[in-house]
């Protein structure tokens, strides 16, 4: 586990081209593991005994069994400004995490009593923002010629989670605690290549920022035919999830290397290079925002669910001394979300096809940071549509899934860069339910 983790933060970005991941931290992980992302985020209130769901802590002590669960992705993306457009193919390591009942419901059959409470833990590692940006601009100055202006920037930040949990009854109550880690680079250069001695301008800003994390959540799920099915076991339950996570705005650490230089190009190969500042491990202050969600699913036994979302960030909240974000303007955002699945007939013996979950979901979001065009700042919004496929599998005689989905959608349209995506996940969870057996001999 520890190597896995180990070669999760080494694994770096492939190929990504994202211009707004420039402002701020950069664009946000999607806490959603794949069976929620593929319903557009149900992640407030839907519950899975066999899944992970670390946007509410309050889920982990509804598992029936272990869970580890790795994600996997590819990004086609697709950018248009007024003057040039341009695609690329972007991929990586998503996530990794393993979470557990610390009482196994089997026990419970063994006794041959039912608790009235149980407790779940989970500990993840995840990335929480990705940082990948190449930009180039044409301009000119009279008397000059034309330059090149250049934005190049990489890294990103990662977050270790553990989560625990504790439901009696039909309540729940969870608490994710972590550790956020990370290291961003960021560099703006303008290059005159027209003039007889060829010269740029480069400045550029390295931070390492870190900070600890935490949310908590509440679920109330109730079984609204439980009279009925305890008279017919052939009945399919009708039950409600109600849930809701939060967390207040947390501060952050920075130190940053801040090395700005003039770079001239010579007759021959001789380069003159002119240190305009140079100073190391600047030390600063930054502020992450407040966060809410809510959301409600309503399932029909094993046969389907259908549930919505919505959550809110308080980003007018958020500075970063690192970058000089104090002044930059950035609303607070939101998401709203709907989805569920459909499985024809989970007890076919003989028809894969029919034990496989089929997810669907459409979202809709608004970005914080905003863009200045034709003299106002314009909002950015993304549109998308998901859907997906949970595929159970046997493995070591227990069953796990391999949940293949995919995101489409679209960003900030009518600003002056555009976004088409469509992003390809691949989730896979083994479950074990014999952690935690007590061992009985006759």
């Amino acid at each position: 586990m520890l190597c896995m983790f180990m070669s999760f933060i080494t694994y770096g970005q492939q190929a990504d081209n994202s211009p707004y991941s420039r402002f701020g931290i950069g664009d946000l992980t999607d806490n959603n593991f794949n069976h929620t992302r593929q319903m557009a985020g149900l992640g407030a209130s839907f519950i899975d005994g066999y899944h992970i769901n670390i946007v509410n802590p309050a889920t982990h002590a509804f598992l029936n069994a272990t869970a580890f669960d790795v994600g996997i992705f590819g990004k086609y993306t697709s950018l248009q400004d007024r003057q040039a457009s341009g695609s690329f193919w972007s991929g990586n390591l998503e996530y990794l995490s393993l979470a557990f009942p610390l009482k196994n419901p089997i026990n419970e059959v063994y006794d041959g009593v039912k608790k009235d409470y149980r407790l779940g833990m989970a500990l993840t590692l995840i990335p929480h923002s990705n940082v990948s940006y190449n930009i180039r601009a044409l301009d000119s100055i009279p008397g000059t010629g034309s330059f090149t202006r250049s934005y190049q920037g990489t890294g990103g930040s990662y977050k270790v989670m553990w989560g625990n949990a504790l439901k009696y009854k039909d309540f729940a109550l969870g608490v994710n605690l972590g550790y956020l880690f990370g290291r961003i680079n960021n560099e703006r250069s303008i290059s005159f290549s027209e003039l007889n001695f060829p010269f740029n301008d480069r400045f550029t800003t390295s931070y390492n920022l870190s900070g600890f994390l935490w949310n908590a959540g509440f679920i109330y799920s109730k079984v609204l035919n439980q009279a009925a099915y305890e008279n017919i076991k052939s009945l399919q339950q009708r039950r409600i999830s109600l849930g809701f996570h939060v967390n207040s705005s947390t501060g952050f650490s920075t130190s940053s290397d801040i090395f700005d230089r003039s770079v001239q190009q010579l007759p021959g190969s001789i380069q003159l290079v002119d240190t305009i500042r140079n100073v190391t491990d600047v030390k600063g202050k930054g502020r992450l925002p407040a966060e809410f969600g809510m959301g409600a699913t309503y399932y029909y036994g094993e046969k389907s669910a259908f549930g919505f979302n919505a959550s809110w960030a308080g980003w007018t909240k958020y500075f970063n001394d690192a970058t000089g974000e104090r002044e930059t303007a950035l609303s607070d955002s939101y998401k709203l979300s709907i989805g569920g699945y459909f499985r024809p007939d989970y007890k076919s013996f003989d028809n894969f096809f029919k034990r496989v979950y089929y997810r669907y979901g459409l979202y809709y979001q608004n970005d914080p940071r905003l863009i200045s065009h034709e003299g106002t700042n314009k909002e950015i919004h993304t549109y998308g549509l998901t859907m997906g496929m949970g595929m159970p599998f046997v493995f070591q005689r227990k069953i796990s899934f391999v949940n293949l989905g995919a995101n489409a959608g679209v960003r900030g349209q009518g600003t002056p860069v555009s976004e088409k995506f469509v992003k390809i996940s691949l989730g896979v969870t083994f479950n074990d339910d014999e952690w935690f057996l007590k061992r009985k001999y006759n």
